[in-house]
């Protein structure tokens, strides 16, 4: 056969081939929507099976699948996932490579997926975009996005789209945003006859008797007036009674300058200088642990074990510590009379929490099934399981897990026995949370004290994080990222006194020049998007 012929014939053969594939792949998409119930449980007509790419905490079990929650809800579905697990201490890294060699799954379920990476590969397509998705098979999340509108402003990317599903805090569970409270011994306020904190000057002074006292008894002066891991969470903490961090800790570097309206870089205002000298100060006098730049929490909670902490911040020291004496503190007021409680995560605070990619063949059953868990009730089956079972409900309408679970017959811990039956644990979960049905350290009494302290202080307009183009997240991840380095390096030199405030001015300046002009122009497009939603 001539070349001219054989390429003929092989070229019709080809197109028979890509014909008979498009029809193939025509009649198996017809097929695979038609297993889909629009409504109700099962999701599918026949049973199915996904796989996704599963972060995992160290409290968590090694098989999800084996677990009350999933177990149940596959039978309740009728949809099998394969949970491929892997540790939150190496997904990013995991999680990026999976992504880079197109190597990937159905869907990243607790997977942390960044704002970035979500506008960067939902505009490659590796993403599929939800917005008809969510309208069409999502009804509890799109009843939460038109009731708190600051989700859907969270959730677009600058592209337009959606791509996610979030984990979402009530935005009135306080405790939850809070997470870690400012915490005093109350054992030790009341042997010191002082009331508690109510201004920086008081909280000053409370810890001065603390490191002159030795309130524990021992004989020795081994009592630590503050101790935590970092002094990053005490200037967030301490920050409002200046008035600075006006929109929560989803922006840590700017808020609204309440005279102007604007935009405001607040890590280099006369005030916030203030704050790094009052922790300054703190620090000089041995009121805050020596060891505060270099330790791990696990030490913390190791010495406070020992009852040796006065103060700290950390999520509940009953949990932690095993100590409930300690009572959480409001918005303490500053010197000028500001005081307000900044110390508040935003309420979305996990924006990738779920994604779908291209390879999925049930996109629309994938998102009935992810969006049962943004209802009461599925809301509710995630986090406390079966009632009867692994939870009661006691006569006012709280829940409570069962004796099986906090008594354990067989004697495991308390995270060991959630761990069997729950996956919730270490958080980055997708779905929604409240305190009806949220049985966390943040739901102890003492954690739900701290919150009624602080809310009437609260920062009360919470921006979740913004969202960048491709553009200005290759400035944020280079230039921008130098700029924080360098900000957060200096501000540990000038509270522990290596750095004199005498050389403010120059740090200032050096702050400028780099590039802080094109970080604020970034900051400020991003801003216009969120606030046009």
């Amino acid at each position: 056969m001539g070349g001219k012929k054989l390429m003929t014939v092989l070229l019709i053969v080809s197109i028979i081939a890509m014909t008979a594939c498009s029809n193939n792949k025509e009649q198996t998409t017809s097929e695979k929507k038609d297993v889909l119930n629009e409504t109700g449980f099962p999701i599918v007509k026949e049973p199915i099976e996904l796989t996704f790419f599963t972060g995992k905490a160290s409290s968590n079990g090694d098989k999800f699948e084996e677990t009350l929650v999933w177990s149940e809800y596959a039978k309740k579905s009728g949809i099998d996932v394969n949970f491929e697990l892997v540790p939150f201490e190496s997904l990013e890294e995991k999680r990026n490579l999976a992504l880079s060699s197109g190597d990937y799954p159905d869907g990243f379920y607790s997977a942390r997926v960044s704002s970035a990476d979500l506008s960067k590969y939902g505009k490659q397509g590796v993403f599929i975009p939800l917005d008809d998705l969510i309208d069409q098979y999502a009804p509890n999340l799109k009843k939460l996005m038109e009731k708190y509108p600051d989700i859907k402003k969270g959730l677009t990317m600058p592209d337009g789209h959606i791509y996610s599903f979030p984990t979402f805090y009530d935005p009135n569970f306080l405790p939850m945003l809070i997470g870690t409270p400012l915490w005093v011994k109350e054992e030790w306020l009341e042997k010191l006859d002082m009331k508690e904190p109510e201004t920086l000057e008081e909280f000053y002074e409370y810890l001065k008797a603390v490191k002159e006292t030795d309130l524990n008894g021992n004989g020795e002066k081994d009592e630590i007036p503050f101790s935590a891991a970092g002094t990053g969470a005490l200037l967030d903490q301490l920050k409002g009674a200046w008035g600075l961090g006006n929109r929560g800790l989803g922006h840590k570097y700017i808020d609204v300058d309440p005279e102007t309206n604007e935009l405001r870089f607040f890590r280099i205002d006369e005030k916030y200088k203030e704050l790094l000298e009052y922790v300054n100060k703190l620090y000089k006098e041995g009121l805050i642990d020596q060891e505060i730049f270099t330790q791990e929490s696990t030490q913390v909670y190791a010495k406070g074990a020992d009852n040796r902490i006065g103060a700290t911040i950390i999520p509940n020291p009953s949990a932690q510590m095993n100590d409930d004496g300690y009572i959480g503190l409001g918005a303490l007021k500053g010197p000028s009379g500001d005081q307000l409680y900044t110390h508040l995560k935003v309420p979305m605070v996990w924006v990738g929490s779920f994604v779908i990619t291209d390879k999925n063949p049930y996109p629309e059953a994938s998102v009935r099934w992810m969006d049962y868990f943004y209802s009461d009730e599925g809301a509710t089956f995630y986090f406390m399981g079966k009632e009867g079972e692994t939870y009661e409900k006691s006569d006012d309408g709280t829940l409570q897990y069962t004796k099986e679970i906090t008594d354990n017959p067989q004697g495991l811990t308390l995270d060991q026995a959630l761990a069997k039956n729950f996956t919730w644990l270490g958080g980055s979960y997708p779905g929604y949370v409240k305190p009806d049905w949220f049985n966390g350290s943040e739901t102890l009494p003492n954690s739900m004290d701290a919150g009624e302290k602080a809310e009437p202080n609260a920062v009360k307009e919470l921006w979740n994080s913004f969202n960048f183009t491709d553009e200005e997240n290759r400035f944020l991840q280079s230039e921008g990222s130098d700029l924080q380095t360098y900000i957060t390096e200096m501000e540990a030199k000038f509270i522990s006194g290596e750095e004199s405030f005498d050389g403010w001015e120059k740090y200032v300046d050096r702050v400028k020049q780099l590039n802080l002009d094109k970080y604020m122009e970034v900051q400020n497009e991003a801003y216009k998007r969120y606030m046009s939603e």
